[in-house]
């Protein structure tokens, strides 16, 4: 007999889900990164438009693909074009799965400064160049980022293990709102700090010049998938 597929409880436990998978370090870490590297407001322009032409109607591709095979990767496209081409499907999941160590990493670097937030351990570090410097000697330690890594995998092993409803949908009932308390927080905290309304302007203040560079569009394109998830595989996962 065919064990019964464990399906989402409701339509919002979908949605947390899908925020949790595409609100991530490519939002919150890669897009000022890559704003202040491409030259302010203008960027908004064609990260906009491959949002809307390209990212957004990939993702809704990949929901229907899995709402009609309700198969993962392989077996989505395999159903749908034909088994001889799952190995694109297989490419997908590859490429999701080199991305979740990339990711895992640096969950483990947030738990190593989480812990050492709360035992007091940063307030010694006033200014960047020591900053840099604490974060250079972690990293180089040798066993600190190994056994941190496998905290975040040990975590996020557990969660799926437990599934879909008692793992990944209580999980993310905590996640997703103390996510929303963070970036309030650090919203709060960059509006206070001297200067920002210097990096305000140069964020909303267009400079035009910049579209006439390759790279700018490049790296837009990059950022609208990185900015919803799209192409991953995750969403059509789900």
């Amino acid at each position: 007999m065919a064990q019964k597929r464990e399906l989402f409880s409701s339509r919002w436990a979908l949605i947390l889900a899908a925020l949790g998978m595409a609100v991530g370090t490519g939002n919150i870490w890669r897009f000022p990164r890559i704003i202040a590297k491409v030259g302010g407001g203008a960027f908004f322009v064609p990260w906009l438009l491959f949002l809307f032409i390209w990212s957004i109607p990939l993702l809704i591709i990949e929901f229907a693909m899995g709402r009609s095979t309700r198969r993962g990767c392989l077996g989505a496209v395999g159903t749908l074009i034909g088994e001889r081409f799952a190995w694109l499907g297989g490419f997908v999941a590859l490429c999701s799965t080199a991305i979740m160590f990339y990711y895992s990493v640096v969950t483990g670097w947030c738990f190593k400064y989480f812990f050492t937030a709360v035992g007091g351990g940063l307030g010694s570090i006033t200014n960047a160049d020591q900053g840099r410097d604490y974060f250079i000697n972690f990293t180089s330690s040798g066993f600190e980022p190994v056994l941190y890594h496998l905290l975040a995998i040990g975590i996020c092993g557990f969660i799926v293990w437990r599934g879909v409803t008692s793992g990944i949908e209580k999980a993310n009932k905590i996640i997703i709102p103390t996510l929303l308390v963070i970036l309030l927080m650090a919203l709060w905290r960059a509006l206070t700090l001297p200067g920002a309304e210097r990096g305000l302007e140069f964020l909303f203040t267009p400079h035009w010049e910049t579209l006439l560079d390759y790279r700018t569009w490049l790296e837009a394109l990059t950022q609208s998938a990185w900015s919803v998830g799209a192409g991953w595989g995750l969403i059509l996962t789900y």
